[in-house]
């Protein structure tokens, strides 16, 4: 094994070609329905004899899909990945984002690195894993609402013990991460706070109560919380080595001559593992109530702040004792390790479901999100090499 990235280096098939450029072609932004999809997906594998079972969230508009190739009755392994992908609203892209374009070793489209050319390469080695003759099962778990709070993959976890009878060895989820073996990631939790003030006309501002100001003065207090995280704990193998507390989003106000009567803004915790964000949240919370809220309400009762919990993803941290790892690296074909700040289905996976996890996939999360996204052809071909040995492995 080696730590660079060039290793076992060929080039990509042309089956996950194609697969991506029916992927990328599906407009599975967020806030779509990723139904049209999936049903691409299931009559690709029905049409190979692959039985699949869809999972549909509250709505029926979006649903996850597993699949299992092998002896069910096995612990098996599971490749897993997300259908959904971030808008092209507002980019400025050099071709059409959802047409898979091919340009000096490089596939264009929105969802190539994050994540569908993860999928399309799983999807095109279900032949292969056909005529092995697998030992241990094989599970693909596409997934939806990644992107927006990993919502999707946790109705597919609630119901694991039927889609996977015998708990699987190992997940491995397909971030792009060029190739490289991620043990741990930060949890995530994100609010939205609603501050109610009295309106007044600006000459008058004493007598009302500036929605502005109080969210300002919270927002302050999130920001002591991120320096306090500065000190630590720490821990170095994150490329961001502490907690982090950050506000992303504000609006207030309607003209400068009245006192905002409401602001809300955004923030979020991302705490390294094993640190509870609840110690944070709850300190947020008693600021507003017992330090602002008193001085709001003793000008009008009606005033208040509301803080909600929007979102929660764990965090995970696999033990570095753990054969997953090894195991891990060994499929990859290096032999180094990392822990990253931004969140994956991983933690779920872990906390819901008590799979070990790993991710690890092609593409590089630089070029995720980003207008021109695309993925290194050579990628998609180590990300084969990867499922071609864990073929083998299962064996």
């Amino acid at each position: 094994m080696t730590s660079n990235t060039t290793a076992g280096t060929r080039p990509a098939s042309a089956a996950s070609v194609d697969i991506l450029r029916d992927l990328v072609s599906f407009d599975t932004t967020s806030r779509n329905s990723n139904i049209p999809l999936i049903a691409w997906v299931e009559d690709y594998l029905a049409n190979r004899g692959v039985r699949s079972t869809r999972v549909y969230d509250p709505t029926g508009t979006k649903a996850n899909l597993w699949a299992t190739i092998g002896p069910a009755d096995q612990a098996g392994y599971v490749l897993s990945g997300h259908t959904d992908t971030v808008p092209v609203d507002g980019q400025d892209w050099a071709s059409d984002p959802f047409r898979l374009v091919e340009h000096d070793g490089r596939l264009y489209g929105r969802g190539t690195t994050d994540m569908k050319g993860f999928l399309a390469v799983a999807l095109a080695k279900v032949p292969d894993m056909l005529q092995a003759p697998l030992k241990r099962p094989i599970h693909l778990c596409f997934s939806h609402d990644e992107e927006i709070g990993c919502i999707g993959v946790r109705y597919a976890l609630e119901r694991i013990g039927d889609l996977a009878p015998v708990a699987p060895v190992a997940a491995f989820i397909g971030e792009p991460t060029s190739m490289q073996v991620i043990v741990a990631h930060k949890g995530k939790h994100n609010y939205r706070v609603v501050v109610t003030g009295k309106p007044v006309h600006s000459s008058l501002a004493p007598a009302g109560v500036n929605a502005i100001d109080y969210a300002a003065e919270l927002i302050l207090k999130i920001r002591d919380i991120n320096r306090r995280f500065a000190e630590g704990p720490r821990d170095e193998a994150f490329d961001i080595p502490v907690s982090t507390a950050h506000t992303g989003v504000i609006t207030g106000g309607t003209v400068l001559n009245i006192v905002p009567e409401t602001c809300e803004f955004a923030f979020e915790f991302r705490m390294l593992p094993g640190i509870s964000h609840q110690t944070f949240e709850d300190e947020v919370r008693s600021f507003a109530r017992d330090v602002l809220e008193p001085r709001m309400k003793a000008i009008d009762p009606a005033t208040g702040i509301v803080i909600e919990l929007v979102n929660g993803t764990p965090g995970f941290d696999t033990d570095l004792g753990s054969a997953v790892i090894p195991m891990a690296k060994a499929l990859a074909g290096r032999n180094d390790h990392a822990k990253v700040a931004y969140g994956t289905e991983a933690g779920l996976f872990v906390h819901m479901a008590g799979v070990p996890s790993i991710v690890v996939g092609p593409g590089s999360i630089e070029q995720a999100h980003r207008p021109d996204e695309f993925i290194e052809m050579a990628e998609l071909g180590r990300c084969e090499r990867f499922i071609d040995r864990l073929i083998e492995r299962c064996c």
